[in-house]
């Protein structure tokens, strides 16, 4: 991938880095590329304690990437410890990961390279903008060794896809590549090698140019609208434009939109 990508990850750090920029971005990575970032006790952890760090600098955009050729090649077959599959303790660890994303009050772009297969891909999925190289790679390929997704993937490719298309998915552990996948609406963008730098960079300065607070109730809304009723979502959105139509940010923006259109 371009090593314009933000600011480098430590070679020799832990299995995750994390580092915050003066605009409030948080980088993220996925940095045991001996392994291909495959999913490890420490990298769980890792990637927790890093969501709990973005949420206390209050970062603004989160952006979640993998060290070296692979994104991240799901869990670590060989290497980690598989006792720890055997423990609800570790699961949940690994589950607080969708439950972090989700939940993080700024905006999450996943940034995917190589190959997004079991955790990765819902990783991938539990993001709120995914970015991925021409050449990726996703997969589920839990039921071929004998296991099974945990990070809400049955929940939110069904949505996403439809029953049929996410058992087949997840029955079959079909690989699919990018195009299809940002066919099949699980990617945004899709970029050459070369470009994931500038792109990504792109995006992330879209998002820190919107107001903060009416982006982060846009991401709230939609989350919770896969939920609601319509009742219920009226009822959400207009709450949320009457906490939002006399804010500071809401006039600054407005007057900023007046100026660029010549008014």
């Amino acid at each position: 991938m371009n090593d314009q990508l933000g600011p480098l990850a430590h070679p020799l750090a832990a299995p995750v880095d994390y580092q915050i920029d003066e605009r409030r971005v948080a980088w993220i990575t996925l940095n045991r590329p001996h392994r291909l970032n495959a999913i490890s006790a420490d990298l769980v952890e890792g990637i927790v304690e890093s969501l709990d760090r973005a949420t206390a600098d209050d970062a603004r955009v989160v952006v979640l990437r993998g060290a070296g050729r692979v994104f991240c090649a799901g869990h670590d077959l060989v290497e980690d410890d598989q006792s720890a599959l055997t423990s609800r303790a570790w699961v949940d660890g690994l589950q607080d990961i969708t439950r972090k994303m989700r939940g993080h009050c700024g905006i999450v772009v996943a940034v995917v390279h190589g190959y997004a297969l079991g955790g990765g891909f819902e990783f991938a999925l539990a993001a709120d903008l995914v970015l991925a190289t021409r050449s990726c790679i996703f997969g589920f390929p839990e039921v071929e060794v004998g296991l099974s997704v945990t990070g809400g993937a049955t929940m939110l490719l069904a949505r996403l896809l439809g029953p049929l298309r996410a058992k087949q998915l997840l029955l079959l552990g079909e690989r699919i590549g990018t195009v299809d996948a940002q066919r099949l609406g699980l990617v945004n963008w899709v970029v050459d090698d070369n470009d994931v730098g500038s792109r990504v960079n792109a995006v992330v300065e879209q998002l820190l140019d919107r107001p903060g607070a009416s982006i982060r109730l846009a991401k709230i809304a939609v989350d919770v609208g896969l939920e609601n009723d319509m009742a219920t979502q009226l009822d959400l959105e207009a709450e949320q434009l009457l906490s939002l139509v006399g804010t500071v940010d809401a006039a600054s923006a407005r007057e900023a939109f007046r100026l660029k259109k010549g008014h």
